[in-house]
C-alpha cells in the first residue's frame, strides 16, 4: 500500500517513510479486522487492493466463526454425566432418571444413590425404558448392562452407554431339589467354559455390533492452513494485479523516466569519445 499511494494519496505525502510504512500496515490490519482507517486509498491500485483485502477479511472471519459455533455446538452435545459419580452428585434431576419398578436397579437406587427417594421416573418394562429416553422424557436410566450393551449395539443405535459398571450381583441357575441331572449340568458348564464356548456365546450376542460408531462419536475438524491456502492465494493474485494497475497508471512516467535514463547514457557516451578523441588528436600534434 505504501509503493502504491505515497506519491499519490496526500495522507501519505510528506511524511518520513517509516511513518509511511507504518501507516500502511495499519491501513492493511484496520481492513483485516473490519476496524476501518484514518485515510481511503485514491488510486485505482489501491481501491482494487483494499477489495482484495475486504474479501480476505470476510471469508476469515466468516470461517472462523463457523469453526467456532461448530466447537460450541460439539461441546453442548457431549454427553451430560460420565458415569454413577455424576448421578450422585446430582448433574440430572430425579425426576429426569428412569428405574425400573421392582428391580435390582431399583434397590440399588435407593440405597446407594437418593437414599430412598421415590421421585424417579418409574418404568413398567425395557421397553418402556428405551421409549421414555428417545422420547426424551427421561435423560438416564440404569439397566443391566449385559441387556443394555446388546441393546444399545445392535437395535436402538440412537442410545449409549456411559460410565463403568457400578454394581455387579451374583446369579444362579434355579433347579429342583435333588435332581438327578445336577451333577452333569455343574460338569456341562465347566466344559463350555473351558472350552471357550461361553466366551464365544457372550461375544456374538453381547459384543457385536450392529450400529455405527458413528452415532455416538463426535468429532471436530478445526480449520488448517492447507484449507485457507486457496483464500490466500487469491490474495496474492489481487495483490499481483494491484501491482500491474499502478505501473500501468505510471507508464508515462517510467517511459519517461527510461528515456531520459538512456538519453544520459548516450550523451555520456558521446562526451567521453568526443574527449578520447581530442586527446588522441592532441597527442599528433
Amino acid at each position: 500500500m505504501c509503493f502504491i499511494e505515497r506519491a499519490d494519496n496526500e495522507d501519505l505525502q510528506n511524511r518520513p517513510i517509516i511513518s509511511q510504512l507504518t501507516l500502511s500496515i495499519w491501513y492493511c490490519f484496520g481492513n483485516i479486522v473490519g476496524y476501518g482507517v484514518e485515510f481511503n486509498a485514491s488510486t485505482a491500485a489501491g481501491r482494487f487492493l483494499t477489495a482484495g483485502l475486504y474479501i480476505l477479511s470476510l471469508i476469515l472471519v466468516a470461517s472462523y466463526t463457523a469453526n467456532l459455533a461448530s466447537d460450541l455446538t460439539i461441546a453442548k452435545s457431549q454427553f451430560i454425566i460420565s458415569g454413577i459419580d455424576d448421578i450422585k452428585n446430582g448433574k440430572v434431576p430425579i425426576h429426569r432418571i428412569g428405574i425400573r419398578s421392582g428391580t435390582a436397579s431399583e434397590d440399588y437406587f435407593k440405597a446407594e444413590i437418593y437414599g430412598g427417594s421415590e421421585n424417579f421416573y418409574p418404568l413398567k418394562s425395557r421397553q418402556h425404558l428405551y421409549d421414555s429416553l428417545l422420547a426424551g422424557i427421561i435423560d438416564v436410566a440404569l439397566s443391566d448392562s449385559g441387556v443394555a450393551e446388546y441393546a444399545t449395539n445392535n437395535i436402538y443405535c440412537n442410545l449409549t452407554l456411559v460410565g463403568n459398571d457400578f454394581d455387579r450381583g451374583a446369579f444362579a441357575i434355579v433347579i429342583p431339589k435333588k435332581w438327578a441331572y445336577a451333577q452333569d449340568l455343574d460338569v456341562g458348564i465347566l466344559s463350555l467354559k473351558e472350552s471357550g464356548k461361553i466366551e464365544n456365546l457372550r461375544q456374538k450376542w453381547f459384543q457385536s455390533q450392529y450400529c455405527s460408531d458413528s452415532t455416538t462419536t463426535i468429532t471436530t475438524t478445526a480449520i488448517e492452513i492447507k484449507a485457507t491456502s486457496g483464500l490466500f492465494v487469491t490474495f496474492a493474485i489481487t495483490t499481483f494485479i494491484s501491482l500491474l494497475l499502478f505501473l500501468w497508471s505510471k507508464r508515462y512516467n517510467i517511459k519517461n523516466y527510461l528515456s531520459q535514463f538512456i538519453s544520459k547514457k548516450e550523451s555520456s557516451t558521446t562526451k567521453e569519445y568526443i574527449q578520447r578523441n581530442s586527446n588522441q588528436n592532441s597527442e599528433r600534434t
